[in-house]
């Protein structure tokens, strides 16, 4: 099946487009509130990710809301170590919280890659529905937690502030955590590998939380297993590429060693120009970015003038994907992202021409 509108693959391969395409992490969900129906006609969060018609229709809601050039699988990225029977679940005003974290070598030892039919099958079940409801529209793009995202979270037992616990695994038996990274590298990689087979037309490795770790330790504990992922994926599928972006949240110091990971793209936050992203890389890699998401709290005034800045420190010329710098707030009232995506599409094309 041909796709109506290719702006966003074209643009993460570096190819012209006749305007700059644009998604939103997180645009499926809570500052919706027909996304808040459905959840509560799936009765949880996870049970919403597990049936594959209702994730299939909030994927798609936002797409009914606003012109964008790309649909994101709704799911969770902590599918893999919920497969793992860490028991997850979700605390209110907390969030994800694991039963039984992973403190040691000996509990590392006891996990098991999931298996991607049995265990995570409802997730490949999801992007073929949604890709069939698609129906050529736009592309599909299948996602995963980093290796290290996801290991925090095991290690830690839910969210973290201070990220002690597997901080002090890295330090004090860097060897255990190796093996845990291992493990979750080659679950990731089977994993976005089957949402590829599965419809996924482009992938994104979420590393939310990169960022707090030393250069050192980002490159040992976080760079090296990404890296590892992008050299295990299936870069062409249904005849065309399959592109790859990788978003470390609070990267941008690392910029150059993210673009040398054979990744097709780089997202940034908004802690970095998109100016001096581009310098820094080049022709090397695309950029995806980087709204900062409160912004939409402003006056349409200012989201108008946030957006024309973001545009103008890119420039002219292919390789922007226009994005926020991480997901849109639960509180973000839906009017806001119409004004930002009617200045993008009224000021973009100048940029391409």
């Amino acid at each position: 099946m041909s796709l109506k509108n290719d702006r966003f693959l074209r643009a993460l391969l570096r190819q012209p487009v006749d305007r700059t395409p644009v998604w939103m992490m997180r645009q499926a969900g809570r500052y919706l509130p027909e996304y808040r129906e459905t959840r509560a006609q799936a009765g949880d969060f996870m049970s919403l990710c597990r049936n594959s018609a209702l994730a299939c229709e909030v994927t798609l809601q936002p797409l009914r809301r606003y012109s964008l050039d790309a649909a994101i699988l709704f799911s969770d990225i902590l599918t893999i170590p919920d497969a793992m029977g860490l028991g997850l679940h979700f605390e209110p005003g907390v969030g994800p919280k694991f039963t039984h974290p992973v403190q040691d070598r000996a509990a590392i030892d006891t996990l098991k890659k999931p298996n991607m039919t049995s265990d995570l099958g409802y997730v490949t079940e999801a992007v073929s529905v949604i890709r069939r409801e698609l129906n050529g529209t736009v592309p599909l793009i299948g996602f995963s937690g980093s290796p290290w995202t996801l290991a925090t979270y095991m290690v830690e037992g839910g969210p973290s502030k201070d990220f002690r616990h597997i901080k002090a695994m890295m330090y004090s038996d860097p060897e255990a955590l190796h093996a845990l990274l291992s493990l979750l590298a080659d679950s990731v990689t089977d994993y976005l590998n089957a949402q590829i087979l599965s419809g996924a037309q482009a992938v994104q490795i979420f590393d939310t939380w990169g960022g707090v770790l030393t250069t050192p330790a980002y490159q040992a504990f976080s760079l090296a297993y990404m890296k590892r992922i992008v050299e295990g994926l299936i870069r062409e599928h249904e005849g065309r590429e399959v592109p790859v972006i990788l978003f470390t949240k609070q990267g941008g110091q690392w910029l150059e060693a993210i673009a040398d990971s054979g990744c097709s793209a780089v997202g940034v936050d908004w802690g970095i120009e998109l100016s001096q992203a581009r310098t820094r890389v080049g022709t090397q890699v695309a950029i995806q970015g980087n709204l900062d998401p409160n912004v939409l709290f402003g006056t349409p005034e200012v989201i108008r003038s946030e957006v024309a800045r973001t545009l103008e420190s890119y420039g002219h010329g292919e390789g922007h994907i226009f994005n926020l710098g991480h997901g849109i707030s639960q509180f973000t009232a839906p009017e806001s992202v119409n004004i930002m995506l009617d200045t993008l599409h009224d000021l973009s094309p100048r940029y391409h021409s």
